[in-house]
C-alpha cells in the first residue's frame, strides 16, 4: 500500500490555509498601518491593560524576546507605552496609548472583513463546527496544564 502524500494530509492543508490567512491578514492590517501579529498584542492590551511583558508572552504563547521586539516596534510607533511597576522596579507593565486605542475599531473592522472572506460559503453551523474542531486541535497541540 502506497504511503499517503504529504499534500493529502489534513496538517498540510491546515498549514496552507494558515499561510494564506496570514498573508490576507497582513494585507488588511497594512491598510491601517499595522503588521500581522501586532493586532494580537493590541487586542490583549485592550482587554487587559497594564499587564507585564511576561504575562503578555504567556497569553500570546510567544517567547519573551519576541514580545520585547514587538513591543519595541509598537512603542516606537506610539501605540503602547511600557512603564516600570511602582512596586517592583524589575517589572515592566504595558499600556495602550491614545493612538493605540484609536486602532481598536479599525482592527475589529479589518478582522471582520477577514472573517467574512475566509469563511464565505459556510453556514453558521459549519462555522461553529469548524471553530470547535480547531479548538480541539489547539488543545491537542498546546503545552500541558
Amino acid at each position: 500500500m502506497a504511503a499517503t502524500s504529504l499534500k493529502d494530509t489534513v496538517s498540510y492543508m491546515l498549514a496552507q490555509v494558515c499561510k494564506l490567512h496570514r498573508q490576507r491578514a497582513d494585507n488588511f492590517l497594512n491598510e491601517i498601518g499595522l503588521h500581522v501579529g501586532q493586532e494580537m498584542f493590541l487586542t490583549a492590551l485592550w482587554e487587559q491593560e497594564g499587564i507585564t511583558q511576561s504575562e503578555l508572552a504567556e497569553q500570546l504563547l510567544l517567547q519573551p524576546a519576541t514580545v520585547t521586539n514587538t513591543l519595541r516596534r509598537l512603542e516606537r510607533d506610539g501605540l503602547v507605552d511600557r512603564r516600570t511597576d511602582p512596586d517592583d522596579q524589575r517589572v515592566s507593565r504595558v499600556y495602550v496609548t491614545g493612538k493605540g486605542r484609536a486602532l481598536e475599531a479599525p482592527v475589529r473592522g479589518k478582522w471582520s472583513q477577514l472573517e467574512s472572506e475566509s469563511f464565505a460559503g459556510l453556514s453558521a453551523e459549519e462555522r461553529m463546527l469548524l471553530r470547535r474542531l480547531l479548538l480541539q486541535v489547539y488543545r491537542n497541540l498546546s503545552p500541558g496544564p
